[in-house]
C-alpha cells in the first residue's frame, strides 16, 4: 500500500482530503476543528474580533464545558473553558485551595504587581484582610457614598442638563469612565482629577489603562512564547503595554509622593489609610492600582451597558421612574440627586441593575489554574497545571442556566412573588466573583450605580443614537468598542 502511494501522489492527496473532510464533518456545529499541526488555534484567531459571542456558540453545543486544544508544540495554549455553575461552585468554593490563580496569571497581569487581584495564598489572605477591614469601615463607606453623590450633583447632572438643552449627542461610556475615574481617584488616592469639567479634558492615565487591558486580553489567547517575544522586541500590543505601564507607574507614584507630603491630612481615602499603617511604596503602588482599575472600569462598563439595555427596553425605564416617583414625587424643573439611604428598598432598580450585570458582566472572563489533577462535576478531567477560563458572558446566555428567555433583558426574573429581591447564588451570577474571592467592593459598586442611575432616570430620558453600532471591545473589561452615543432630554419637558 505504501509503495502504491509513493507512485501515485494523487491517491495520497485524495486520502488526506478524505481524512480532513471526515474530521470537519465529524465536528459538531460551532465546535472548532482540531487540526493536526495547528490545533484549534485557527478558529480562535479567526473569531478573535467576536471573542465573547464566539464563546457562547462554543459552549452551547458542548454541555457548557469545552477543552480547547492549542498547537501540540504550544501546550500552554491548552485550556478548559466553562460556564457550568456546578463547575464554578466546585472550583471557586468547594475546592478553592486547589485552584489558585496560578504561576502564569501574575505574569500575564504583570502591570498589577503583587496586588490583591493577582496574589495567591498567604499574600492574598493578608491583603484581603487589610482591604476588608477598610472597606467595611462605616466612615470609609460613608465617605464613598457622599463623594459619589457630590460628584453626580456637581458634575454629572449639570453636564447632562447642558447637553439636553443643546440637543447634543454624547458618548455615555466616556462620560461614565470619566465619572468613575474621578470618584475612584477620590476614594483610592484622595484626589479629584475633575475629568467631567468643561471641555472634557484628555486623561492620559485613563487611556493608558485601556491600552493595558487590551494587551492583557490578547495575552490570554496568544501563545505565551509569542507575546513574550513581542515584549522582548517591544513591538505590537506589547509596545503599547510597556508605554502604558510606564505612564501608569509615573502617575501612581506621583500621587503616593503627594499624599506622603500631606502628613497632616486626615482624609479617609485608601492611600492615606495605608500610608498611616507604614506600608512601603511598592505595596502602595500595587494596592492602589488594583483598586483603581477595579473601581473605575467595572462600574463604568456596567453603567454603559445598563443604559444601552434600558434605551432598547423603554418599559424598564418607565418602571424605574415610576418606582422613583412613588417615593420622591413627580420630576420637577429643578433636578434632584439622591443619597444612598433614600434609595434603599427600591426593588425594581436593584433588579434592573442585576439583570444588566447578568447579560453584560464587566469582567467577561475569570481565570484559574489546577494545582492538582481533578475531575470536574461536568465529568471533564483536568490535569495538574491545566488553565481554566470561566465565561461569565456566556453563562448569562445559557438556557440551561437562566431559562428560555436567557437572552432577554427581564428585571422581573430578580423579583419574588412577594415583591422582594430574589437571591441567586454567586456560582450562577458570577458578576462579583464567588467563594472566598467574592468582590469586596460589591456593595460599594451597587451604591455608586444606584446613585447615578436614580439621578439620571429621575431627571432625564436617555435615547440611543439610531444607527450607532454597539458591540463589545476586545479587552479584559467588557467595554463598548465604539462607545455609546446617546441623547438626553429633561424628563420634566418630556
Amino acid at each position: 500500500m505504501l509503495g502504491l502511494l509513493k507512485f501515485y501522489p494523487e491517491i495520497l492527496l485524495a486520502l488526506l482530503s478524505f481524512l480532513l473532510l471526515r474530521r470537519c464533518l465529524g465536528t459538531p456545529r460551532g465546535v472548532p476543528i482540531n487540526w493536526p499541526v495547528l490545533g484549534m488555534l485557527p478558529s480562535l484567531l479567526g473569531n478573535l474580533h467576536r471573542l465573547h459571542d464566539w464563546t457562547v456558540h462554543l459552549l452551547r453545543p458542548t454541555g457548557l464545558t469545552f477543552f480547547f486544544k492549542g498547537p501540540p508544540l504550544l501546550s500552554k495554549l491548552d485550556f478548559v473553558i466553562t460556564c457550568d455553575p456546578a463547575n464554578i461552585n466546585h472550583i471557586f468554593t468547594s475546592s478553592f485551595a486547589d485552584y489558585p490563580k496560578g504561576p502564569d496569571f501574575a505574569e500575564i497581569f504583570d502591570v498589577l504587581g503583587h496586588g490583591i487581584f493577582v496574589a495567591d495564598e498567604d499574600s492574598w489572605a493578608a491583603q484581603r484582610k487589610a482591604a476588608h477591614g477598610m472597606l467595611a469601615d462605616a466612615k470609609f463607606r460613608g465617605f464613598v457614598a457622599e463623594m459619589s453623590k457630590g460628584k453626580v450633583e456637581r458634575a454629572l447632572v449639570p453636564m447632562l442638563a447642558r447637553a439636553a438643552g443643546l440637543g447634543e449627542a454624547m458618548d455615555l461610556q466616556d462620560v461614565f469612565l470619566r465619572l468613575t475615574f474621578d470618584t475612584t481617584c477620590g476614594f483610592v488616592l484622595g484626589v479629584d482629577p475633575d475629568c467631567l469639567s468643561d471641555g472634557l479634558p484628555r486623561v492620559p492615565f485613563a487611556r493608558a489603562i485601556d491600552d493595558v487591558e487590551e494587551a492583557i486580553l490578547l495575552r490570554h489567547v496568544i501563545p505565551m512564547r509569542w507575546w513574550k517575544l513581542m515584549r522582548w522586541l517591544n513591538v505590537g500590543h506589547e509596545r503599547k503595554h510597556a508605554s502604558a505601564q510606564e505612564m501608569i507607574d509615573a502617575y501612581v507614584m506621583r500621587k503616593i509622593q503627594e499624599r506622603r507630603e500631606a502628613k497632616g491630612d486626615a482624609s479617609p481615602d485608601m492611600l492615606s489609610t495605608y500610608i498611616k499603617k507604614g506600608c512601603d511604596d511598592k505595596f502602595l503602588r500595587d494596592s492602589t492600582l488594583n483598586f483603581m482599575i477595579a473601581g473605575r472600569d467595572t462600574t463604568a462598563a456596567g453603567l454603559a451597558w445598563f443604559f444601552w439595555l434600558v434605551s432598547k427596553n423603554p418599559h424598564v425605564e418607565t418602571k424605574i421612574y415610576e418606582e422613583l416617583k412613588a417615593r420622591f414625587g413627580e420630576a420637577e424643573e429643578q433636578t434632584k440627586v439622591f443619597d444612598v439611604e433614600s434609595l434603599r428598598g427600591l426593588v425594581y432598580l436593584h433588579a434592573a441593575l442585576s439583570e444588566a450585570l447578568r447579560l453584560y458582566p464587566p469582567v467577561p472572563f475569570e481565570h484559574k489554574w489546577a494545582a492538582k489533577a481533578d475531575v470536574l462535576p461536568s465529568g471533564v478531567s483536568v490535569g495538574r497545571g491545566t488553565e481554566i477560563l470561566f465565561s461569565t458572558y456566556a453563562m448569562g446566555r445559557m438556557e440551561g442556566v437562566w431559562g428560555k428567555d436567557c437572552e432577554e433583558f427581564t428585571p422581573e426574573r430578580w423579583i419574588t412573588e412577594r415583591g422582594t429581591i430574589k437571591y441567586e447564588p454567586s456560582h450562577k451570577f458570577l458578576a462579583f466573583n464567588a467563594g472566598p474571592r467574592t468582590c469586596l467592593g460589591k456593595d460599594m459598586a451597587f451604591t455608586q450605580m444606584k446613585i447615578i442611575v436614580a439621578a439620571m432616570i429621575y431627571n432625564f430620558e436617555v435615547e440611543a443614537v439610531e444607527g450607532h453600532v454597539v458591540e463589545p471591545k476586545l479587552s479584559i473589561i467588557l467595554h463598548m468598542k465604539n462607545g455609546f452615543l446617546a441623547k438626553v432630554r429633561k424628563r420634566r419637558e418630556c
